[in-house]
């Protein structure tokens, strides 16, 4: 996976005029048959008819907390969801592992958009199928937008966990479902972000990965980049089957960990 958004990364550096046009139809098609081929180059990417939807601001307010939610056929037995933001320094935002504790019906979170770009969502099944979606957002400068809390504050809290119940949940949940909120406390610093006083980059450390169990059964794990936006936020549903549990790594490989036993703080 390190290989993999190594190689991303280069794509972008090396497709860095791209990201200075805000609409060019062919070299967006360009940039995103070249991700497509990086990234899932063995599989067949069959356009959604339903199993998948993407939502997200068509004009974001802030280009560093962008929403998004995937919603998901909750007939379809789910292995990974994959999300790509085309003109970002680092498109693969995050990759979404599901357990058998997941009820992958839908997810949500919040992204940095650097420039006016296509997002595509791609859902594998378990019996190997590969679903894509995709929608276009405006936005722009979000992953060198300044850190919105004092750096000083930010490491006083840094892996500070929350989680609360979600009461309206997605439409056809199983019997017992619970959706949740999962909140964490982390700058998310990407290495593109200058601080105001001092005029210098701020070192890159952002979150890597999270694993979350409900007792012993796995619900999803997340394998992040620097997408993802400052105080990650996600939303997902599970089957409860004991406290969950919670485990983030950073790219300091520094693992904060806390298990709820309903909505609190950790």
């Amino acid at each position: 996976m390190k290989s993999r958004l190594f190689a991303l990364v280069l794509l972008s550096i090396l497709a860095a005029p791209l990201f200075a046009r805000a609409e060019d139809p062919a070299a967006d098609a360009a940039r995103w048959q070249d991700l497509r081929q990086t990234l899932f180059a063995a599989h067949p990417l069959t356009p959604a008819k339903g199993q998948i939807m993407l939502d997200a601001p068509d004009r974001a307010m802030d280009a560093a907390l962008v929403p998004v939610t995937v919603t998901l056929d909750p007939t379809l037995s789910l292995k990974a969801l994959y999300l790509v933001v085309d003109n970002n320094p680092a498109p693969l935002v995050g990759t979404f592992h599901f357990g058998p504790a997941a009820v992958p019906a839908q997810v949500k979170t919040r992204i940095r958009v650097d420039a006016y770009t296509h997002m595509h969502a791609v859902a594998e099944t378990t019996d190997g199928h590969w679903f894509v979606t995709e929608r276009y957002i405006k936005a722009a400068g979000g992953c060198s937008a300044p850190a919105t809390k004092d750096a000083a504050l930010a490491m006083e809290r840094l892996g500070q966990m929350r989680l609360k119940t979600v009461t309206e949940g997605p439409a056809g949940l199983p019997k017992g479902a619970v959706t949740a909120q999962l909140l964490i406390s982390h700058p998310n610093y990407n290495g593109m972000q200058m601080d105001q006083v001092t005029r210098n980059y701020t070192p890159a450390r952002f979150v890597r990965d999270v694993t979350v169990k409900s007792g012993d059964a796995l619900v999803f794990t997340l394998e992040a980049d620097i997408s993802l936006s400052e105080d990650p936020a996600l939303t997902f549903s599970y089957r409860p089957q004991g406290p969950l549990a919670v485990t983030v790594r950073d790219s300091t490989d520094t693992t904060f960990s806390h298990t709820f036993q309903g909505d609190d703080k950790g």
